[in-house]
């Protein structure tokens, strides 16, 4: 099943990949820092995800711009993260 960022609502730089039928990956794409307040924001778009669809574990793909805070954040709610220094 494919979600896409329109039905959810976010921004469309937030990109969604189906890593397979129950793990789901956010991916973001931003130059700047990854803050907590994003990371928030992340744990946020996974809650509304859990509300409407059959995923049982959450990644955040991004580059190694994640504050600690972040990371911290993310761990804490069971959202792993996979560092990508490139992006095709």
């Amino acid at each position: 099943m494919k979600i896409t960022a329109k039905e959810l609502g976010i921004k469309t730089k937030i990109e969604l990949k189906e890593i397979d039928s129950n793990h789901l990956a956010i991916v973001k794409k931003i130059k700047s820092r990854i803050l907590k307040k994003d990371a928030l924001k992340i744990i946020e778009i996974v809650q509304k995800i859990k509300e409407n669809y059959n995923y049982q574990k959450f990644s955040l793909i991004c580059r190694d711009n994640i504050c600690s805070k972040s990371i911290k954040a993310l761990k804490e709610v069971d959202i792993d993260i996979i560092i990508e220094e490139r992006f095709g």
